[in-house]
């Protein structure tokens, strides 16, 4: 295409790029959100069909970026890993944001009656998104630990408040004065004493959030008569601790060579 003499505006455009031999986290959280779960009523303290929903967009990210090694999620938020090396969009920041949220809000729109087949989506969702780079593989470990801390805080708080709310007949308030000042064990033990309910046995999609990431699967495959074992990689999906090892070094390939 000829050049105008207009093309010179193209020297405004600030240059972005994300610092090279760095993990790049693009976190992407649901703006509004806590209105939205009220307009579409969504179950306290824990809507399954909701996180459901969140955990099917981030896996059609996955789907479309294959830069991106792992996705945590929870609530209304979602964290993306990019390879420390990747040069997707030239590690343009601007670009990596703009791309995964506008991809993950489509999607929550795009999903939203599979998962919710009865409730009319009232007005458009949206999500803002921010880009974080981490020097070291420790960095980014403890940048996800620190998300499924925050996760396990707000779902015990959240747990009892609602019970306090909905069975103890405590408006807003009154539940928020009862729950000042407690610690996790004081928490753990309301719920017991008050609820029967242990801490430890309600679900791990609630307490842990969700980790995506692609993985190799054997399948079968038929083969005439003959069955036969196809590997196949999969988006999966799974609840658990990802702040103590044992997930690290069962998923050795998730940080490459990268790891430290």
């Amino acid at each position: 295409m000829a050049k105008s003499r207009f093309e010179y505006v193209k020297m405004f455009e600030q240059l972005d790029r994300c610092l090279p031999n760095s993990w790049i986290v693009v976190r992407i959280d649901g703006k509004g959100f806590h209105r939205f779960s009220e307009q579409h009523k969504f179950k306290k303290p824990n809507d399954e069909q909701a996180l459901s929903l969140m955990n099917d967009c981030a896996k059609s990210v996955l789907t479309n970026f294959s830069d991106i090694v792992i996705g945590y999620g929870q609530s209304d938020e979602y964290s993306f890993v990019f390879k420390r090396n990747t040069e997707t969009y030239n590690r343009r920041a601007s670009k990596l944001l703009s791309t995964v949220v506008s991809l993950f809000t489509s999607n929550y729109v795009f999903k939203w009656t599979k998962f919710f087949p009865t409730t009319e989506l009232l007005y458009a969702p949206s999500f803002d998104s921010r880009a974080v780079l981490y020097p070291t593989t420790q960095n980014l470990r403890d940048y996800l630990s620190w998300r499924q801390a925050d996760c396990h805080i707000n779902n015990l708080y959240n747990t009892c408040f609602w019970k306090l709310v909905l069975e103890s007949s405590l408006n807003h308030q009154q539940a928020e004065a009862r729950l000042k000042g407690t610690d996790s064990a004081e928490k753990n033990e309301l719920l017991f004493s008050e609820f029967n309910i242990n801490y430890n046995n309600e679900p791990e999609f609630f307490r842990k959030g969700t980790v995506v990431e692609e993985r190799s699967v054997l399948l079968d495959g038929g083969d005439g008569e003959k069955v036969v074992k196809q590997a196949r990689n999969v988006i999966a999906a799974e609840h658990v601790d990802i702040i103590r090892a044992n997930f690290w070094k069962s998923h050795p390939s998730l940080l490459g060579e990268q790891q430290e």
